[in-house]
């Protein structure tokens, strides 16, 4: 298992499998045992079939961490929030290829309020959904599951995919980060990582276990 070249490997826990009755201790331990940053998915019930949290958590919750805040918009229309989040504390805003007509002024809008940009594409997306958004794009976040729901196996049709955004973000001469997010473990990390993703986005297998650094140290090379 090798972590891609020029880019150190960043694991970014998924909110969605904590305990929701006590956020703030869950970013704290997880703080503690060595994640790079927090992976907030926020879900609207029309976009993907679950509800999550909105920006009012967020906004509590970054008073209690320094973690870089990852935020993924699964909520369509996005642009309508995107400075709330932003004022919220979002270090990063990923909104989907499919939830707006406008993604390249999407982009443009989570760049202009200051944050690194990110666009999220489904299983059934194909990789060239991004081609012409390269240049405003910082952050790609490869779905392998279907969008809704924590605890889903990873899709191994997806890896493809993978590789194929890695050699565009490559070609693109920017530092591009490819995100996988669903079903990562200690099981399937090494396949994300040679197929070239360098952030991994892991719920269960992080939040589900009884000690997270352990969890964590896990899903990296040489584990």
């Amino acid at each position: 298992m090798k972590a891609t070249p020029g880019s150190p490997l960043v694991i970014a826990p998924s909110l969605l499998a904590a305990d929701f009755g006590r956020l703030a201790d869950e970013v704290a331990a997880v703080e503690r045992s060595g994640a790079d940053w927090l992976h907030l998915d926020v879900m609207d019930g029309h976009f993907v079939p679950n509800i999550s949290f909105g920006a009012l958590v967020l906004r509590a919750l970054r008073k209690r961490s320094n973690l870089p805040f990852d935020v993924h918009l699964m909520i369509a229309p996005a642009d309508p929030y995107l400075a709330e989040f932003a004022e919220a504390g979002a270090d990063h805003i990923t909104v989907h290829a499919e939830a707006g007509p406008h993604l390249h002024r999407s982009l443009q809008t989570i760049r202009g309020l200051g944050k690194r940009a990110g666009v999220a594409l489904n299983p059934a997306t194909p990789a060239d959904a991004v081609a012409h958004v390269l240049d405003l794009v910082d952050i790609i976040n490869v779905m392998t599951v279907n969008p809704g729901f924590g605890g889903q196996r990873f899709l191994d049709s997806q890896l493809p995919k993978i590789a194929e955004l890695r050699r565009m973000a490559t070609a693109s001469g920017r530092e591009i980060r490819i995100e996988v997010d669903g079903g990562i473990d200690k099981a399937t990390a090494p396949a994300a990582i040679e197929a070239g993703a360098d952030v991994l986005i892991a719920g269960s297998s992080i939040f589900g276990k009884p000690d997270y650094a352990v969890a964590i140290a896990a899903l990296k090379p040489g584990s």
